[in-house]
């Protein structure tokens, strides 16, 4: 199901094409294009480079005991749809900069750079990802062995787009709305906070 969004603005088709579906299809996804996601986040800009992020992830195919403890670890209002997703992941930040171990107030930002990269590499190559931030970071932590100084950030559901019939009457109803954003002059300022940026 395709729900490309009504931009103000031009924007490149990619980015209007991705969206957070709840609907996956069984269709494994294959290695090369898996790789293709984590190499695109990669290659994100980071704070000095520093590179921050980590991910967890497990194939429904051949990581089964990975995968079903990771979906343990995911709320319940998650785990209902998300289970039908072939592949489950999670991103982790490393909160201090690997060059002289100070506090990186930056890490989570790029690790949303780095999974927004990842986001767009899955939608050119007809996959969607769902971010979550719907789960249990404490489990999620001592699941995989997350040491201290690494923070789970989101949990990502990764495949193939599926059929809308396939969720629940209320999350149908999620799945067919209509996607909205706030308009760009409700956040874009110029000469002070709330006032509205020249370039409109």
């Amino acid at each position: 199901m395709e729900k490309p969004a009504a931009t103000e603005f031009p924007i490149h088709e990619l980015l209007a094409r991705r969206w957070s579906p709840r609907a996956f299809a069984e269709r494994p996804v294959e290695r090369e294009k898996l790789l293709a996601l984590f190499e695109a986040a990669r290659w994100a800009p980071s704070c000095y480079g520093d590179e921050p992020w980590s991910y967890i992830v497990a194939r429904k195919q051949d990581d089964g005991e990975a995968y079903e403890r990771l979906l343990g670890c995911l709320v319940e209002g998650n785990r209902v749809w998300a289970q039908a997703a072939p592949v489950l992941a999670l991103s982790v930040a490393r909160a201090a900069f690997a060059r002289n171990g100070q506090p990186n107030p930056h890490a989570w930002h790029d690790v949303g750079a780095a999974s927004m990269s990842l986001c767009v590499e899955a939608t050119a190559l007809g996959l969607f990802v769902h971010q979550m931030a719907g789960f249990d970071a404490a489990q999620a932590r001592a699941q995989f062995g997350i040491p201290q100084g690494f923070d789970p950030v989101a949990a990502l559901a990764i495949g193939y787009p599926g059929e809308t019939q396939s969720l629940p009457e209320k999350l149908r109803q999620r799945e067919m709305a209509p996607r909205l954003r706030k308009p760009v002059a409700e956040f874009l300022f110029t000469s002070g906070w709330g006032q509205r940026a020249t370039v409109l």
